[in-house]
């Protein structure tokens, strides 16, 4: 079940609006494929980028994911617990998240509902 108070990309992330900033993370479904995540490279407080773009990586056990953003805009804050604790992205995926970037969401997203059919198939 995924949450219904954010979006969600094609590639596996989720975006929540919280009074103008978008919080950016990866969802159940892809640290559940991914496995066990040892390391989380994370873009710097200050960093621009355009929807489309990679702004994070996330390694796990098994393979290295790129993490995209939908959001064009700046990094104004980073989760720099994950620095000491990768694994908090298996542990709770929706309540973990990698950056929060104030802009524009400007990119492709799918609703919740959307989502949902599409990690089914």
């Amino acid at each position: 079940m995924v949450p219904k108070d954010r979006k969600y990309t094609n590639n596996d992330e989720w975006i929540l609006e919280e009074n103008g900033q978008f919080k950016i993370g990866i969802t159940d479904y892809a640290q559940t494929a991914l496995g066990d995540i040892v390391f989380v490279d994370l873009p710097g407080i200050g960093d621009t980028f355009t929807a489309g773009q990679d702004f994070a990586v996330v390694e796990s056990v098994k393979a290295a994911a790129e993490i995209y953003t939908q959001v064009s805009g700046k990094v104004v804050a980073v989760n720099e617990a994950l620095d000491a604790d990768p694994a908090l992205l298996n542990q709770d995926a929706y309540n973990t998240f990698l950056a929060v970037l104030e802009g524009a969401l400007d990119g492709e997203v799918l609703t919740p509902e959307e989502y949902e059919a599409k990690i089914a198939e």
